[in-house]
């Protein structure tokens, strides 16, 4: 297993990321004509240099804006940038309309609508009605789907990252002198841990709170896999600390995966049955990795059932919303699951009705078992008026050892 793993020590921004991932591996040339796809060559200049901050050697980007000439960096708040705006609406226009592959575009719109959801929840607006600052200046674009374009490139299995440090003090922005974290920043990083007040001065910017929220599966302060290598994203004010990024790029022997889900669930006598349909379908389109309904007794024999939902912590505002606004749900339990899962891959098998999809299952290096995908097998027994067991069976007398 591959894993990234962002040591935010001193915070993080979007270009100390670039700069990190660069660093550690990503090379410039690449970044740049993946990001010339976006067809805004025009707009802005990137510079990558080496640069040093309190003895500590790596990486450094600049993004100069043509129209102005003003260099961004993470000191140099977006809060208080006079550029042009463009809503979320013109920002996926411009990355849909790009060359950059399927996965970039995904990742940099589910890295964008952390930010948007964010500014639309602090403005108490709706996504569309808003004018994001920081989702359409130019240098955030830039920073968000450069950090896509690298991510992509480094094809990790895993990314994990410590407690956010946000720094202390107060940063100016539209809503006047506020405390860090900011209001944008504080709201993406709602239920990721954070520690404050290494330094009076803003450390995380919403793009850097972005990154990791739509990224990181894990937040932790244990490095339990082997360090293959290290980057260092340099910022550019002098602070009491370095002030840097600090990414690792290791590997990890994954026969098992272990992860930490969570468990919401809630009983539930009062409600059509029709409904339980429909509620399942919207929380698997929230972030659901698994719902199901239990058949039980309530007080004074009464017969319910109880629904249970497993998800990740950073999905449980949506499946939140889902089953108080859709159900008769009062109240939910939540709590901490580990997950152990083997390691799994998927591959092609010939049969002799033509090529299928199987997902084989290892442990210990080993494969155990494997079985294949249901809604190809139903498709071919469909086309050829087959029974459907019967193509099951032509998986299974192949040999995939």
């Amino acid at each position: 297993m591959k894993i990234l793993y962002y040591d935010c020590f001193c915070g993080i921004s979007g270009d100390m990321n670039l700069a990190a991932l660069i660093d550690l591996g990503v090379p410039k040339k690449y970044l740049t004509e993946e990001l010339s796809k976006l067809n805004l060559n025009s707009e802005y200049e990137i510079r990558i240099e080496r640069s040093m901050k309190l003895g500590i050697t790596g990486t450094r980007v600049d993004v100069t804006l043509k129209n102005n000439m003003h260099g961004h960096s993470h000191e140099e708040h977006i809060h208080s940038h006079e550029h042009h705006h463009r809503n979320l609406k013109d920002v996926e226009d411009i990355i849909n309309s790009s060359n950059l592959s399927d996965e970039v575009k995904k990742l940099s719109l589910d890295i964008f609508m952390k930010v948007a959801e964010a500014e639309a929840k602090v403005h108490g607006k709706m996504i569309d009605e808003v004018h994001f600052h920081e989702v359409g200046a130019i240098d955030s674009i830039v920073d968000i789907v450069g950090a896509a374009i690298c991510i992509d490139y480094l094809k990790v299995d895993k990314i994990i990252a410590s407690p956010v440090q946000v720094g202390g003090g107060f940063v100016k922005c539209a809503h006047g002198i506020m405390p860090v974290p900011a209001p944008a920043t504080a709201e993406i990083l709602k239920n990721i841990p954070m520690n404050t007040g290494i330094v009076q001065f803003e450390t995380t910017t919403p793009t850097g709170a972005a990154i990791l929220a739509a990224n990181a599966e894990e937040f932790t302060k244990n490095i339990d896999f082997e360090v293959k290598k290290i980057g260092y994203g340099i910022g550019h004010r002098d602070l009491e600390i370095p002030n840097v990024l600090r990414v690792y790029l290791g590997e990890k022997e994954a026969s098992e995966k272990k992860d930490e889900q969570y468990i919401f669930e809630t009983n539930i006598d009062d409600m059509n049955p029709e409904l339980y349909g429909y509620v399942e379908d919207k929380l698997f389109e929230a972030g659901a990795l698994d719902v199901f309904k239990t058949p039980i007794y309530m007080k004074k024999g009464r017969p319910g059932i109880k629904l249970s939902v497993l998800t990740e912590l950073k999905k449980e505002n949506g499946i939140l919303d889902i089953i108080f606004e859709e159900t008769t749900s009062l109240g939910i339990r939540k709590y901490k699951v580990e997950k152990i899962m083997l390691d799994r891959e998927f591959s092609k098998v010939n049969t002799e009705y033509g090529d299928i999809t199987v997902k084989k299952a290892y442990y210990k290096g080993k494969l155990v078992k494997y079985k294949p995908e249901y809604e190809e097998c139903k498709t071919i027994a469909k086309e050829k008026k087959l029974p459907l067991d019967k193509i099951y069976k032509a998986v299974y007398k192949q040999d995939l050892n």
